[in-house]
């Protein structure tokens, strides 16, 4: 799929890898709906874009079914369909299960797997519209192996992993392709909430920009999943051939982990929020 005059919308468009597809999409010549629950954040990405790309910032909560309907009714009217949903909002908490609270527990259920089923379904009738259109569900290496301290994020990213195979082969008489990203650790400010814990597990961190020119490669290849360089995927293979030795040395890993867990676990809003103040209007232009 060549970019250029594709029309999208990326959720969680005000920071991280959000951000960083909303710069690099808009530098290949896409027209942009950028969503996001801070309208502050949208407007400092806004101020990042390309000078000659038409954007749109419209700060919505994805988890609200009123919110959505207002993004789809935006999009209808500025674009008549749309050929790229990048599903990218979500949020997280770390620690043990049994320390993560009710709260925190539905907020990344609600916003990282429930909000982009929502997405697509309020969505689906625009992206038929198109001759060829893309989903994009922005997921996780979480969602490819289970990290101890991060189950319940890596539930909702095993999830969204599991609706990106259904909706590929659901969708694919309609003409609408699924891209399934699964980014490992990337240096955002969520991420730096938990540094001990990358330092710990011995993660490798990516920046947000080399994460957002793969995932944009892929959508320009028509590939259905796009994963990390290195390492990563072998340790898919093996999670998937011999779990029994992921096991053991994420078990080992743990036991340093758990000595650098030193405070409770809080949500880390990478994107958005589910308690918050409804936005107040939307800022859009054609630079």
């Amino acid at each position: 799929m060549r970019l250029e005059g594709k029309c999208g919308l990326i959720t969680g468009a005000g920071s991280g890898i959000g951000r960083a597809l909303a710069i690099e999409a808009s530098a290949r010549g896409m027209r942009l709906i950028l969503t996001g629950r801070r309208r502050d954040a949208l407007e400092s990405t806004y101020a990042l874009v390309s000078s000659k790309a038409d954007v749109h910032v419209e700060p919505r909560d994805i988890t609200s079914a009123n919110d959505r309907l207002l993004l789809r009714r935006v999009a209808g009217e500025r674009f008549g369909c749309l050929d790229i949903l990048i599903n990218n909002a979500g949020v997280q908490s770390v620690g043990p299960l049994a320390a993560i609270g009710d709260r925190d527990l539905e907020a990344m259920v609600r916003t990282n797997l429930l909000a982009p089923m929502a997405m697509v379904r309020d969505m689906l009738d625009l992206l038929k519209v198109s001759a060829a259109s893309r989903i994009v569900n922005v997921g996780s290496m979480f969602g490819e192996i289970g990290f101890p301290l991060f189950g319940a994020y890596s539930a909702t990213k095993f999830g969204l992993r599991g609706l990106s195979d259904a909706l590929r082969r659901e969708l694919f008489d309609d003409g609408v392709g699924v891209t399934y990203a699964a980014p490992r650790a990337t240096r955002t400010a969520a991420t730096a909430r938990y540094a001990h814990l990358v330092e710990a597990f011995k993660m490798k961190m990516d920046e947000p920009e080399d994460v957002a020119r793969r995932i944009l490669r892929a959508v320009e290849r028509d590939a259905r999943s796009v994963y990390p360089r290195g390492p990563e995927r072998f340790l898919v293979l093996l999670q998937r051939l011999l779990p029994s030795v992921i096991d053991g040395a994420l078990v080992a890993q743990l036991r340093k982990a758990r000595e650098s867990l030193a405070s409770p676990p809080s949500l880390s809003r990478d994107s958005v929020a589910i308690k918050a103040e409804k936005p107040n209007g939307a800022k859009s232009g054609a630079f």
